[in-house]
C-alpha cells in the first residue's frame, strides 16, 4: 500500500451504524488528543472479520491510522478513526466491533483571554469606591 494512501474499512451497503456510548472506563484513555472527541462503540456484520481486524493492527503496527467510513443517515460520506477492534463468532456469522473516535462537534473551546474583560472588571471597581471616603473617619 502506498505511504500516501488512507487505510479504511468501508461499509458499502446496508444502514448507517449505530453508535453507543461506552460506559467502561479504559477506553476514555483512548481519546486523548488535539481535538475534543468523544469514544463510542458499533457492531458490524462481516463476511471476513478477522482479516479486518488484522488490518488495523497492521495499519497501527506501521503507526498509522484507520478509519471507517460510512454513509451518515442523511446519505452523506463520514469518517471516523477506529481505536480498537474486535471480531466475535456468531451463530450469524462474523460481527466486527469497533472502537471509534467521534469529534464532538458541539464543544467549543476557547483559549485566551479578553482585554474588554479586564477593562470592563475594572470600570466596575472603580464605581464601588467613594472618592471621599476617608479611612481615619471609619
Amino acid at each position: 500500500m502506498n505511504e500516501n494512501t488512507e487505510e479504511k474499512i468501508t461499509i458499502i451497503e446496508g444502514p448507517t451504524p449505530t453508535f453507543e456510548q461506552i460506559p467502561e472506563l479504559w477506553v476514555h484513555g483512548l481519546s486523548e488528543g488535539a481535538i475534543q472527541s468523544e469514544m463510542v462503540m458499533t457492531r458490524l456484520r462481516t463476511f471476513n472479520g478477522p482479516s479486518l481486524v488484522e488490518r488495523c493492527t497492521r495499519a497501527w503496527r506501521n503507526q498509522r491510522e484507520i478509519n471507517l467510513e460510512y454513509r451518515t443517515s442523511d446519505g452523506l460520506n463520514a469518517e471516523a478513526p477506529i481505536v480498537a477492534a474486535r471480531n466475535l463468532q456468531t451463530d450469524e456469522g462474523d460481527m466486527l466491533l469497533l472502537w471509534l473516535r467521534m469529534p464532538d462537534e458541539s464543544v467549543e473551546l476557547e483559549i485566551g483571554y479578553s482585554d474588554d474583560f479586564d477593562d470592563d472588571f475594572g470600570d466596575d471597581l472603580e464605581d464601588d469606591f467613594d472618592d471621599d471616603w476617608d479611612p481615619e473617619g471609619f
